[in-house]
């Protein structure tokens, strides 16, 4: 490699056993391609894992890393790569190693489950964040102090989020704009066949028309009401008016589209909640019952387990054995 021009920015990434190698990979390769396409070293990149050992991918594939997190390193820039459930990682020389290099004003972010670290870290305190939608309504309850927000990717001031996928490359052509210019990061987007690259304001998730294959507008309306009001349910008279059909033209729509009934679906919204809050946070089974819309710690045991086959302190449990 040839000497590195004052412009070169040193890029580390923080690879946690189980991340996700599609966002990993989203993110690196369009510093590759900036590299490629300006004629100049503008990037670099290395890579740390706790305990400087291989790390490996949720799908097996091992890389093998530069450093430990024992091992301070130069850098404008880190970011920390999660995947599976980043709420059971604890590694205290991890998290000390993540606020030396705030402390030195190094740029930090995290891609997928990578914000839980960095707010395990402490590092999140006071700012807008966003995570991949699975670890969403965990990390709210985990972390009251951030502003989430279920954007693609947020850029607040020194800290950086992104919910992973492919939003790491809508990520990346945003910065690479900020530091280079517009043409360059269109030509890193045209040359990995990204022709629409996304705001980071943009949606993580598809639209439920397309993610159920539903159609109806009046049923789509009450099922997007249903996602967003798990802790306080709202009663089935209330859907209806708000569909503005009647009660039993709805539940025909549910039976007909979904396969169950109203209460059905919305009963299989908040264990499926609750199930996420028992594996990524500590709150204790009465609260977790109540944060989805359960009147008692034994009513929603009930349920939980007609619903999984196991209460859900085995839940719990089976959770911090990966601790």
């Amino acid at each position: 490699m040839g000497k590195h021009s004052i412009s070169t920015q040193s890029v580390g990434f923080l690879l946690v056993p189980g991340y996700a190698l599609m966002s990993y990979a989203a993110a690196v390769e369009p510093l590759r391609a900036a590299n490629l396409l300006s004629g100049k070293e503008l990037y670099r990149w290395w890579h740390a894992a706790p305990g400087g050992k291989p790390v490996t991918a949720s799908n097996g594939v091992a890389i093998i890393p530069d450093c430990g997190t024992d091992r301070d390193r130069q850098a404008d820039m880190v970011f920390v790569c999660a995947g599976g459930n980043p709420a059971l990682f604890e590694d205290k020389s991890t998290f000390a190693w993540l606020r030396r290099l705030a402390r030195r004003g190094v740029t930090i972010g995290g891609i997928s489950g990578g914000p839980y670290i960095l707010a395990k870290a402490g590092l999140l305190e006071g700012r807008r964040a966003t995570l991949h939608w699975e670890h969403l309504p965990a990390f709210r309850e985990a972390f009251p102090d951030v502003e989430v927000v279920p954007s693609l990717f947020e850029i607040d001031g020194n800290r950086i989020t992104c919910s992973g996928g492919i939003s790491a490359l809508d990520l990346m052509v945003a910065l690479i704009e900020r530091d280079h210019g517009r043409q360059l990061a269109a030509s890193v987007g045209d040359w990995f066949l990204h022709t629409h690259i996304r705001e980071g304001f943009g949606p993580q998730r598809m639209d439920l028309r397309y993610r159920l294959g539903i159609a109806d507008e009046k049923l789509l309306s009450v099922l997007r009401a249903m996602e967003t009001s798990i802790e306080m349910p709202k009663p089935r008279e209330a859907l209806a008016r708000q569909s503005g059909i009647s009660l039993r033209q709805l539940e025909r729509l549910f039976r007909r589209h979904i396969g169950h009934g109203i209460h059905a679906h919305y009963r299989w919204l908040r264990l499926e909640r609750a199930r996420q809050l028992l594996r990524e946070t500590t709150l204790p089974v009465l609260d977790v019952a109540l944060a989805t819309g359960f009147a008692s710690s034994s009513q929603f045991a009930r349920a939980y387990k007609r619903a999984f086959g196991e209460p859900p302190s085995e839940t719990r449990l089976s959770g911090e054995s990966f601790r």
